[in-house]
């Protein structure tokens, strides 16, 4: 029996992205990430939250291998907790972006004139402000929470998904299928669900795979600030924001949580360009 031709591509995809050095490497890190979050109560050896005041600031060692916050809390749990947090975070913007932003692109390069003008005149407004500028000014003005920090993240990703969708759009919907479904009576909903966003779907994962860095970048900043996560959340940007006032004497503090920030995001951002490389179709033939 023939295997289906989803399977298939994902097969294809999978042993091309096995060869690609930047592939394994990014995949690596981010694997890495995934298994802490996900196994953090295994892993980590103390309550994130707990504190030992007869402990704090105690430099990396045995009892604590990233050594401790000024609470005495231990800092290798706090960042293995903060993982599943900020993975949490990215996953959690990425999706609510990139659902949103392409629909809004597949609706916008569907229908054309003054619709589209319209949608992408919005995009552009919010384009021309710096990401991290537009997501401070919202989260300030919805208040200090996480949940206000993802929302003005994924807000200032959507023109991002939109664009790049209605770009495919505006191809998709010229193509011979997409005018016999008209001739049938398929309605514009229909068009939209069958034909143009899934022909929109391997760019739309390609830029959820390079951005999702970069939402966990924007939340961890806006943490830093006070923003985003609040005490005693084990969030990176905030233990960050925390450890910056004991830099010069205890190191350790901030050095750790930013290390996984660069890690994650660099591996995030490493195996999107191999994965955008691996579904480019001019590069596979």
């Amino acid at each position: 029996m023939a295997a289906h031709p989803i399977f298939r591509e994902l097969k294809l995809t999978l042993r091309i992205l096995s060869h690609n050095p930047s592939a394994v490497i990014g995949g690596a890190v981010i694997a890495a990430m995934v298994l802490l979050a996900v196994a953090a109560p295994l892993v980590a050896p103390y309550d994130p939250v707990k504190l030992s005041l007869g402990e704090r600031l105690m430099p990396p060692g045995a009892a604590h291998f990233f050594g401790t916050d000024e609470l005495g809390r231990d800092i290798f749990s706090r960042v293995i907790y903060g993982a599943r947090i900020s993975l949490s975070i990215g996953l959690l913007v990425i999706t609510v972006a990139g659902v949103t932003g392409a629909l809004i692109g597949a609706t916008s390069g569907y229908f054309g004139g003054k619709i589209d003008n319209a949608i992408m005149r919005l995009m552009d407004v919010i384009l021309s402000f710096p990401s991290l500028i537009l997501a401070l000014a919202l989260a300030a003005a919805m208040g200090p929470s996480l949940v206000n920090a993802i929302l003005a993240t994924a807000f200032v990703m959507i023109p991002k998904f939109a664009r790049l969708v209605r770009g495919e759009a505006l191809v998709v919907r010229e193509m011979p299928y997409v005018a016999a479904s008209r001739v049938a009576g398929a309605g514009h909903g229909f068009i939209i669900r069958r034909h143009i966003l899934p022909n929109c779907l391997n760019s739309a994962i390609v830029l959820a795979t390079l951005t999702l860095g970069d939402a966990i970048l924007i939340a961890a900043s806006l943490s830093f600030i006070g923003l985003g996560a609040q005490p005693p959340t084990p969030e990176w940007g905030a233990m960050i924001a925390s450890g910056r006032k004991f830099l010069m004497d205890q190191w350790w503090y901030a050095t750790f949580p930013g290390l996984f920030i660069l890690a994650t995001v660099i591996g995030f951002n490493i195996f999107g360009d191999a994965l955008r490389d691996v579904l480019d179709p001019r590069i596979r033939r």
